[in-house]
This record gives structure tokens, sequence and C-alpha cells, in this order.
């Protein structure tokens, strides 16, 4: 028997790519989206940034000496968060999850990104808790990050479901125990839940 469903955030629960970030940003740094990539790739920045281990300011500040930025920090927030589009799951399935079972968000993510996503789109409200890894200072696929999810589950991982669109992310928590699924589209999803018998 199920007791948790634990949602996975961006492409699964809203869409998102940063090429649309990298492309946006060439109207203002000397380089081509692609160079963008390699200079971000060639640091640790955002890896840092999406354990907690760098504040907001301090990130703005050296990822634009990075790519010879010149913007606001309010400017850099909000194109760094343009990569966020259209929501993937409806809020009447969440609505339904949430009255039924315990429902959990579990993300890499970082505290510009969320805090457009708390913004920005109402589907959050739905959950009862979230894991965030700029929260708990790991990140998928590293075992703490699951972990503290199933801690907040507050069961066993068998009973709980997850969906991620990372296929190493749901192999890490199916070495858990938990019954876990790549997550490819909507109505995939709702066929995985109705053989579970998972109810929304």
């Amino acid at each position: 028997m199920y007791k948790a469903i634990i949602f996975d955030l961006g492409n699964v629960l809203v869409q998102f790519d940063f090429a649309r970030w990298r492309q946006a940003l060439e109207g203002f740094c000397p380089y081509a989206a692609a160079e963008i990539r390699r200079r971000i790739a060639a640091t640790d920045l955002v890896e840092r940034f999406e354990t907690g281990l760098i504040e907001p300011p301090d990130f703005v500040a050296q990822l634009s000496r990075i790519l010879a930025l010149h913007m606001d920090y309010a400017e850099f927030c909000k194109l760094w968060s343009s990569i966020f589009t259209d929501p993937l799951v409806p809020e009447a399935m969440l609505e339904g999850l949430a009255a039924r079972y315990r429902l959990v968000l579990l993300s890499n993510t970082n505290a510009i990104h969320f805090e457009t996503i708390r913004e920005n789109y109402p589907l959050l409200r739905h959950f009862h808790d979230r894991i965030l890894s700029y929260e708990v200072h790991a990140m998928k696929p590293r075992r703490e990050i699951f972990q503290a999810a199933l801690d907040r589950c507050g069961c066993r991982p068998e009973e709980c479901f997850y969906t991620d669109d990372i296929a190493a992310y749901v192999e890490a928590a199916q070495r858990l125990g938990m019954d876990a699924v790549q997550f490819e589209s909507l109505p995939q999803l709702e066929r995985e839940l109705k053989a579970r018998g998972i109810c929304w």
C-alpha cells in the first residue's frame, strides 16, 4: 500500500530548458550560448549553488565575473529563471493525490529558481512537504537527499512512489527500495499510477 507520492520538479511538474537562459544572455555578455555553457561547465559554481554552499548574491557576482555580465541582481534573477515554461501535470491530479497520500516534492534546485517557481506556479500549494537540494545540502543522486525525503514521508521506501525525468535518479531511488519510474509524459504517468492502484 502506498502512503507517499514523491515528484521531481523540473521537466516533471514544470517544463524547463537551460538553453533559453543561455540564449537570452547572449545580448548581455560577449559570449555565444555555446561558450556560456562551456565557461559555466568548467566551474563547480552551479553545483555549489544548488547544494546551498553559496548564497544567491555571491553566486550572481561570481557568475557575472565569469561571463563578463553587467546587469543588476533583479535583472539577473529574471533571466536566470527564464528557463521555466509550462506546467506538465495538472493541478487537479496533484490536489486529488494530496487528499489521499502524503505528497512530497524532491528537487535539485537553487534559491533563485525555487522562489520563481513558488511565486508563479500555484501547483506547489498542494504539496505537504518539499526536499530541496540547496536546503538539505545534497543533490540527487546522493543517498542523503533521498533519505531526507523518506524521513519527511514518514514511511517505508516500498510505501513511496517516485517519478523523475532523469534515469540515474530513478535508479538511485530504486536502490533504496522505493518504487520509482522515469517520467516521460502525463499519459505515461497516469498509466503508471493506475497500474499501482494509486487514485487521484
